[in-house]
């Protein structure tokens, strides 16, 4: 089956059709690297592991960048309010990143560009758009010239009017039009510069993420993804100044947008002090569970973050590693395949909730095949699919035996948990509640749902 996703900057699903199959391009925006992660940070970085981890099923050769934003205005606040060079600042909090997304499994991405490695590509860009008509130097600054670019707004579908107020543009005096956009800017003694022909200076953030991609991807490059909140005026600037740059090339043939974290469905965010940081989460949860919980709803999709939502999702591992462990006789396959169901949902623009869902339909059959065959297969889906989503990635007795709760039996509960259900299909109400009462005193609370009986410590 093809790899379907939704492109934003047509507004539906399109089967996905790389360039080169031999060489397929993905680039995502990465951190700002001044303060630790939040869950939304986490968010787009699994989403995007979980893609090109798809995008590695279908393709020999996916080459996945995805940048250091290491220049910026909040971290040369965040160094000048603790009296450090920017590189200590930009050290500390890559060092942190790197860990809370590995703990979440998320894979290190082929290329993870620096924005202060890529000055000189920045300038060369520039100086392109000036040659070309569509910026202009003033007062030390360079600016894009939008009204030069008649197609900008194409992706967030804004007009004029709504992008300068969106943008919070600042009406300077040297710019031309209220929506033109920084590309350089200058730098006094105490902040941190690099020469250039418009004097001593930084880039703007738009123009990074421009010349990385094009430094390692090439002009046009297949799948460029982010958050939502990226889509204006971030990656709008992206196009405008990448297609000007490149000779009117298209930048990215398909653009993919997560969703964003809400918290009691209020929007994650600083003003109303809900953020929600990895490291934190990290103290109170596995990792695993944190990542199954940002998986369980789908991408696009408002993710409402929750105690409840986590706890459903660590009882979905439990299930699924005690299933594992019923297997441990069980050997699989050097190179296990997903079952078709469960390709069938992450190829249907990464529908990892209906992916999971066939998972567990899957952890039902494990728990009852008795059948030699019938338990590989069973093993080699669980396992196929587990790579896919970044999940069960440890052994059943590390899993357990890093939960509070690991002491259980799993394969008792697992069991009595089939008899109940037993008990249900023939009306056996009275069974099925005494059954019910048993787990409850083992300490285990069950639900019944579509995807069969999930329970949690």
């Amino acid at each position: 089956m093809s790899l379907h996703l939704y492109n934003s900057i047509s507004r539906q699903k399109e089967t996905f059709r790389p360039a080169d199959p031999e060489r397929v391009t993905m680039y995502a925006c990465g951190p700002t690297v001044y303060n630790p992660p939040h869950i939304g940070n986490a968010r787009a970085a699994v989403v995007y592991d979980l893609l090109y981890r798809v995008l590695q099923r279908h393709y020999d050769n996916v080459i996945y960048a995805r940048n250091i934003t290491d220049v910026d205005d909040k971290i040369n606040a965040a160094a000048r309010e603790q009296d450090v060079p920017i590189e200590t600042i930009t050290a500390r909090y890559t060092e942190v990143y790197h860990d809370d997304m590995r703990r979440l499994n998320v894979l290190p991405p082929v290329i993870e560009p620096r924005a202060t490695h890529h000055i000189d590509v920045i300038i060369d860009m520039i100086e392109r758009l000036i040659g070309d008509g569509f910026a202009y130097a003033a007062d030390g600054h360079v600016l894009f010239n939008v009204p030069a670019y008649p197609d900008y707004g194409r992706l967030s579908g804004r007009n004029r009017d709504d992008m300068i107020a969106g943008a919070r543009v600042e009406v300077a005096p040297y710019k031309r039009d209220p929506a033109d956009f920084i590309l350089w800017k200058p730098s006094d003694a105490t902040t941190p510069g690099w020469d250039s022909p418009w004097g001593r200076g930084r880039p703007g953030w738009h123009i990074e993420c421009s010349a990385m991609a094009e430094r390692h991807l090439g002009e046009t490059i297949d799948i460029h993804g982010g958050g939502n909140d990226l889509k204006f005026p971030h990656h709008e600037n992206e196009i405008a100044q990448s297609v000007c740059s490149h000779g009117g090339a298209e930048f990215a043939r398909y653009w993919v947008h997560n969703g964003f974290v809400e918290i009691a469905s209020e929007k994650m965010s600083k003003s109303l002090g809900n953020v929600l940081l990895v490291e934190n989460l990290l103290e109170r949860y596995p990792g695993e569970a944190i990542r199954m919980a940002l998986i369980r709803t789908r991408y696009r999709e408002p993710l409402n973050w929750d105690e409840a939502l986590v706890a459903e999702a660590k009882a979905q591992l439990d299930r699924l590693y005690g299933a594992l462990q019923r297997l441990e006789d069980v050997t699989a396959d050097p190179e296990p395949a997903p079952s078709a169901a469960f390709c069938s949902a992450m190829d249907d623009d990464l529908n990892s909730a209906l992916a999971i869902a066939t998972l567990m339909e899957t952890v039902t059959r494990a728990n009852t095949a008795t059948d030699p065959s019938e338990r590989r297969v069973a093993k080699n889906e669980l396992v196929a699919a587990g790579a896919e989503l970044g999940i069960l990635q440890s052994t059943p007795e590390d899993w357990f035996a890093g939960d509070p709760g690991g002491e259980i039996d799993v394969a008792r509960v697992e069991a009595l948990i089939a008899e109940r259900n037993d008990a249900r299909a023939e009306r056996d109400w009275g069974r099925a509640d005494a059954l019910r009462d048993e787990l409850a005193e083992m300490g285990v609370q069950i639900q019944d749902g579509p995807a069969g009986t999930e329970w949690r410590t």
